[in-house]
């Protein structure tokens, strides 16, 4: 518990695409760096007219003898400040017929001239996610991951263990665990808050929401193992896990009630004693609070992924 995440966009996202679709050359040079964590990856799928609508996207890549030229815009380049390398879906052919199948998935050296990272401030005041543009940027054609114009087809194949990720079981078992803390340590009434019948009912709920998600999963993760696409599952997961996620951090801005100002205590500070300081410590969930309102929105937003469970189970 506590333990730093493992960098989703190399080792879940983009490990399994050059796995199962890249050649053996691209293979050899990127997974060592995906698996010791040298390498810094980031995503450039989004683009200001083409979110959830992913296949409007308007980046291009026109090839250029053994180079791609990228010219184009990605946005919210989650910690993209800090990525070595981009993985991107690019547009190459501009007269295909149907969006999806103009469009390839490629490798941008994010230290190549022409990339420039734009910070993006959240409401949170924190510097996660950036604007990235591309300018005239000469991307060899070897960084091409399999076929031309196949890129919406690996696209959905990462889209799905994206999703899966979004879940974040474990993240949200370690909040049950906070918030837990946190009721214990506040006051309703001169009683611990935790002890008040309506706060009680609606902290089981959602941990009955939580077992119920994480057995989900591990159904899932029975059925991949024996070699079952995970289908219209990774959708549910990114539903329920990120409802489940923005009601902890509501539940724990209750609970923490004017502490839950994102303000920084120190010791010393007016108000401040040994007793508060672990309850301090734990509520400054509002900048928490803020931050979990994406998680509905990114990977695909919960209203397309509901579009999606739809056409899967319902054929339409």
């Amino acid at each position: 518990m506590g333990a730093p995440r493992v960098l989703p966009f190399s080792v879940s996202m983009l490990g399994p695409v050059l796995i199962n679709f890249g050649n053996d050359e691209q293979r050899e040079r990127f997974l060592p760096g995906i698996k010791s964590g040298e390498d810094w990856w980031a995503q450039g799928f989004s683009e200001p007219g083409a979110g959830s609508d992913l296949a409007s996207l308007k980046t291009s890549a026109i090839r250029d003898g053994d180079h791609y030229v990228v010219n184009g815009q990605k946005t919210w380049t989650t910690l993209g400040q800090h990525g070595d390398w981009i993985f991107c879906l690019v547009r190459t052919d501009a007269s295909a017929t149907k969006p999806q199948t103009g469009i390839s998935f490629i490798l941008i050296d994010m230290r190549d001239p022409g990339v420039e990272v734009r910070p993006i401030i959240t409401l949170d005041g924190s510097h996660e996610v950036n604007e990235v543009w591309f300018t005239d940027v000469r991307v060899p054609a070897e960084n091409l991951v399999g076929q031309e114009n196949m890129g919406w087809t690996y696209a959905k194949f990462l889209l799905q263990n994206e999703r899966i990720g979004i879940a974040g079981i474990g993240q949200s078992k370690e909040q049950l665990v906070s918030l837990r803390r946190l009721a214990a340590a506040e006051k309703k009434n001169g009683k611990p808050l935790i002890e008040d019948p309506s706060f009680r009912a609606k902290l089981s709920e959602v941990e009955i929401e939580l077992r119920a998600l994480d057995l989900t999963n591990k159904r899932m993760l029975v059925e991949t193992a024996r070699g079952t696409d995970p289908g219209p599952v990774s959708s549910m997961l990114k539903i329920r896990g990120s409802e489940v996620a923005q009601r902890l951090f509501e539940l724990k801005m209750d609970a923490a009630g004017l502490y839950a100002l994102p303000f920084q205590p120190e010791a010393g500070d007016a108000g401040w004693n040994d007793e508060l300081a672990g309850t301090l410590a734990q509520a400054r969930s509002a900048p928490h609070y803020l931050n979990t309102r994406k998680i509905s929105i990114f990977g695909g937003s919960n209203e397309i992924q509901r579009s999606i469970i739809s056409k899967m189970m319902l054929g339409f």
